[in-house]
């Protein structure tokens, strides 16, 4: 097969961190307050700001709390569990790695004897009708590593005894999520607006709130996870006063993204671009014989961390080593031709490909794409009758 001669104008369709914005430049982060405290009156402005336009752009209700927090989500989603979960039974869901490493943590690090695993295979969602709400239930919206989303929050129920705490990474700016139905929710800068790392976002419902206030938990609290001081919430964490040293340079760029999305119709608009890029890559694999989804079922795959399966039998028929080897080798030719980045499949989920479908990439860029995943497939064939 010829290589194909269109490519795409940006190749990064990692999941994480992801595209910048279409037009992003250095020149966009000259206003940012380097070498200026976080706390001076400059500092903490940009960060209100971050917080009042995530409201904003999100439609967060007035009455929930919005903080910047240290390590990224996975700091975040840790915050919550440390600081929340313990005086009620918990119902852990799991259907990636991200999931599993939450249950992990909460069975090896946390111990707590009351929780509860609902699992189930990637490309899957567990039968969430079997979610016990009057625990506290923790689980991904959207399962980065298996390209699998819950469909909606109708399975959450208004009047529930326990907190829901979500972990919404690479499902916020890119999917509706029902704030009435979630109590705690988490992501990072590095997806869907295609921030830098390092910062987490926290949301907090009065629920929420209400247990950091009249719960202390028996374990010890780092510093970097402490919501409160004397039984109070600590208000400025919700103001802008950071627990830690953040770095006003991916301060800077979180306000470009979130400018972005308002520049270019906000929330909705969001949407939009992600749901066409799925569209997209649904659309080609559709007449493409050997392209095949994680998710096979469409009512929960993901629009933004697409993955895909290679379902051609002279590969399904090779062991998961080679099937590997098979994958990696397309990634490694992508590569090296400059039109696509690391789109190998999660570490620890089933071979295949990965594409990051979210709103900062432009759908006339997947499009292009897809000629050269043709090519570097058949490639990667040919090299497997070579060795036959």
């Amino acid at each position: 097969m010829m290589k194909p001669t269109a490519r795409p104008a940006c190749a990064n369709f990692s999941s994480g961190p992801c595209a910048k914005r279409p037009g992003w430049s250095l020149e966009n982060l000259k206003n940012a307050a380097l070498g200026r405290s976080h706390r001076s009156k400059l500092g903490k402005a940009k960060l209100a700001d971050v917080i009042e336009r995530t409201r904003n752009v999100l439609g967060i209700p007035a009455d929930y709390r919005i903080g910047i927090v240290p390590a990224s989500d996975t700091g975040a989603v840790e915050m919550a569990l440390w600081s929340l979960l313990g005086p009620r039974g918990v119902d852990m869901l799991a259907w990636e790695s991200f999931g599993s490493g939450w249950v992990s943590d909460v069975a090896k690090q946390l111990k707590l004897k009351n929780a509860r695993t609902l699992e189930s295979g990637y490309g899957k969602l567990p039968d969430l009708a079997q979610v016990n709400f009057e625990n506290d239930v923790v689980f991904t919206w959207n399962g980065t590593t298996s390209g699998v989303r819950v469909p909606n929050g109708d399975w959450i129920p208004a009047a529930r005894g326990g907190l829901t705490i979500c972990d919404a990474t690479s499902a916020a700016f890119a999917m509706r999520l029902p704030w009435d139905k979630l109590d705690v929710t988490t992501w990072s800068w590095q997806k869907v607006l295609g921030g830098e790392g390092q910062h987490g976002m926290l949301v907090l419902s009065p629920r929420a709130v209400e247990r950091l206030t009249t719960y202390n938990p028996p374990w010890p609290m780092p510093k970097i996870f402490r919501l409160t001081q004397g039984g109070k919430l600590i208000e400025g964490v919700f103001k802008g006063e950071t627990i830690n040293t953040p770095s006003m340079l991916a301060v800077e760029d979180a306000l470009d993204g979130l400018m972005w999305a308002e520049k270019i119709g906000g929330f909705d608009a969001l949407i939009r671009r992600s749901e066409a890029n799925l569209a997209a890559i649904e659309a080609w694999a559709a007449k493409t014989p050997w392209a095949g989804f994680l998710a096979e079922d469409k009512a929960i795959r993901s629009c933004t961390s697409v993955c895909l399966v290679i379902k051609d039998p002279a590969v399904t028929a090779l062991d998961a080593e080679a099937k590997a080897a098979f994958s990696k080798k397309m990634v490694a030719m992508l590569e090296a031709e400059k039109v696509a980045y690391d789109i190998d499949a999660y570490r620890d989920a089933p071979p295949g490909l990965r594409i990051w479908a979210g709103a900062t990439v432009e759908t006339t860029d997947l499009e292009a794409l897809f000629g050269w995943l043709e090519w570097a497939f058949a490639e990667a064939k040919a090299g497997l009758s070579k060795a036959a």
